[in-house]
């Protein structure tokens, strides 16, 4: 339940990490590496997830309402329930 909201996590290194219903509406996560990070019920509204890697992460119901997830990594990534209306997922990976 962190308020990260707006936070510039430019490049940051999260792997792991537990974000579970942590608010992130609007934050820059842009190249930041979140493999098999906890994001369960998170709001990443608007979110810049730019290229960010997102490989096994678990995003069960996260808000992802006009996030930018251009070229993001979601390999193997849990999207189930998420919202991912108006998100932008030109070039993003899910194999």
């Amino acid at each position: 339940g962190a308020n990260l909201v707006g936070a510039n996590l430019v490049g940051a290194t999260l792997v792991g990490a537990t974000l579970d219903g942590a608010d992130l509406r609007g934050a820059n996560l842009d190249g930041a590496t979140l493999n098999e990070a906890c994001l369960i019920e998170a709001d990443l509204t608007k979110a810049n997830l730019y290229q960010a890697n997102l490989v096994g992460a678990n995003l069960y119901q996260a808000n992802l309402v006009g996030a930018n997830l251009v070229g993001a990594n979601l390999t193997n990534a849990n999207l189930t329930n998420a919202d991912l209306r108006g998100a932008n997922l030109d070039a993003a990976l899910n194999q």
